[in-house]
């Protein structure tokens, strides 16, 4: 193990920053994408309603990996030129996307309906009442199972690794071939992981208690 911290230090550094890039890129706009989705299915509207429900029910049930090769080896054939980190990373926002938007619907519905229609009272639009009101409220409800989809994107970055978007597991494949040294090159790279993920995870459960309190 000291061999390959040693000698492969660089590429384990290099790997680490492009795995936390990746995650934070994907966590941003999958956030805002699956909150965007979750909004659309509790609309009054039926056909955004329906946009909604194809959306997350195609790409919840797509395997990761599907979709991140559609954009690193179709979208380049046909559309715009594309590197393996931009396309896992896509795929990675969009997979996300789909599961956080059904946490987000269910912390939508979890909210007294009273709420909106308390707001509808006081003058305030629908946007106004969900963005203020409702979304407030569904998101502090669904801090833990969120926190956990959080920690899934960052292991699911992992995908990277099958599109050479040079992140902890491509280089781990990498250094392992190098080497000859397999496991302690996956050992050395599933520590990494846990130094980003053990971290976030203590962190969730201090917020949802004191969230609870």
């Amino acid at each position: 193990m000291e061999y390959i911290l040693t000698h492969y230090w660089s590429e384990l550094i290099q790997g680490l920053g492009y795995t936390l890039l990746s995650s934070v890129i994907a966590l941003v706009f999958s956030t805002i994408i699956g909150t965007m989705f979750a909004i659309f299915e509790v609309l009054p509207s039926r056909t955004m309603r329906i946009i909604g429900r194809v959306y997350i029910e195609i790409f919840r049930n797509i395997p990761l990996l599907v979709i991140a090769m559609f954009f690193y080896v179709i979208i380049p054939m046909y559309v715009a030129k594309i590197d393996g980190f931009t396309a896992g990373t896509i795929g990675l926002t969009i997979y996300t996307s789909s599961f956080i938007a059904e946490t987000v619907r269910a912390g939508i519905q979890s909210v007294d309906p009273g709420q909106m229609e308390g707001a509808h009272a006081n003058g305030m639009t629908y946007w106004q009442a969900m963005s203020k009101i409702v979304l407030p409220q569904a998101f502090k409800i669904i801090i833990p199972p969120l926190g956990n989809q959080f920690i899934n994107l960052v292991k699911n970055s992992s995908v990277l690794a099958f599109v050479a978007g040079f992140d902890l597991m491509y280089q781990a494949n990498s250094i392992a071939s190098l080497s000859l040294d397999t496991i302690n090159s996956y050992v050395v790279v599933g520590v990494f992981y846990l130094i980003i993920t053990l971290p976030l995870s203590y962190y969730m459960r201090h917020l949802e208690k004191k969230l609870a309190n």
